[in-house]
């Protein structure tokens, strides 16, 4: 019978690191890390914190309210810029964080009503009505289902027809400015989204604004076309209101691979300096279905970066807006307070 001794039954030593236990450690060290779930650090994480501050649902997260009524229009002549994706979601941002915000829906194709989930077929109380008919805001804004104090003038097909009916009117580019002041509520932001045109409806727009946004793209002839929109501005500011001013210019669909975009950048910024938000709106697929829900980003996706950007260009716009003095007589001067 072989003796068994306490080298192990084939008489040799054991190597101090080579026991079972030894071994597992060290097949587990070489095993990749399982990521924490709970890691800040992981794009999951990065997301839903994100999208938290997007939505704020706990209500704890306030954008500074404007000392006066802002009322803006957001506007250019050039389609597919972001215009109308622009005002959705500008306005979205700014009512989920705490300020009290009015759409009104100046494009007869009614996207930005679409954008808001708000009903505007034909025979529904329009900004037709209000512009033409002279219809109250009071009777035609409608609060948009799920954001706390958003509210939306919408647009019917109506409205295509509205610019040959305002010819022989009577003071006709001061219709809207005449139905906005008939609004009784509080508001802080009014953002008017125009037609991609410079037709009455626009100067109607205009006229009833204090301040202009304009979205420009990050493409080819991103600049084309501003100069005559800057040129009627400047008309209007001279003949029939005095207050109006380029305020804010947000660059739009940023393709951050191409070096394009980085030109455009650089080029409307130094021609354009401070009024430029430092926010940038990325090219975004999900920013491109949202409308096709009838929502905007900010609720579609809310940890996206395109709703991240929006975030920041309506905080931005938000602060900026915080800074005004308020305006003597204005009815609504303490809507900040």
């Amino acid at each position: 019978m072989r003796k068994t001794t306490s080298r192990g039954r084939t008489g040799r030593h054991l190597a101090p690191d080579a026991t079972p236990s030894a071994k597992q450690a060290k097949a587990e060290a070489a095993l990749p890390k399982q990521p924490d779930p709970l890691d800040d650090d992981l794009p999951l994480a990065r997301e839903a914190q994100r999208a938290v501050r997007v939505l704020n649902p706990s209500g704890s997260v306030t954008m500074p309210r404007p000392p006066r009524r802002r009322v803006f229009a957001v506007a250019n002549q050039k389609g597919g810029v972001g215009k109308t994706t622009s005002t959705v979601n500008l306005a979205v941002a700014l009512a989920l964080h705490g300020n009290r915000v009015m759409v009104v829906d100046l494009d007869p194709q009614g996207n930005a009503s679409t954008g808001l989930g708000v009903e505007h077929g034909a025979g529904t109380p329009s900004v037709y009505e209000a512009v033409v008919e002279g219809m109250s805001l009071d009777e035609i804004a409608t609060p948009v289902e799920g954001i706390p104090s958003l509210y939306c003038v919408p647009a019917t097909i109506d409205l295509a027809g509205a610019e040959v009916e305002l010819v022989n009117v009577v003071a006709r580019e001061a219709r809207l400015q005449k139905s906005i002041a008939t609004f009784s509520g509080e508001l802080d932001y009014i953002l008017i989204d125009c037609p991609p045109s410079l037709g009455l409806l626009t100067v109607n727009a205009l006229v009833a604004a204090e301040e202009v946004l304009i979205p420009i793209q990050c493409e080819y002839y991103a600049l084309e076309g501003l100069g005559q929109l800057l040129r009627n501005i400047e008309l209007i500011k001279a003949h029939l209101n005095a207050r109006l001013r380029v305020s804010t210019i947000l660059l739009t669909m940023y393709d951050k691979r191409t070096k394009l975009a980085d030109q455009v950048e650089q080029e409307v910024r130094g021609h354009f300096s401070e009024i430029v938000l430092d926010a940038v709106v990325p090219r975004s697929v999900r920013v491109s279905e949202a409308p096709g829900y009838g929502q905007s980003i900010m609720t579609y996706d809310p940890g996206s970066r395109g709703a991240t950007s929006y975030f920041e260009a309506a905080e931005e716009i938000a602060r900026r807006g915080a800074k005004l003095s308020p305006r003597r007589g204005d009815k609504d001067q303490k809507g900040g307070n």
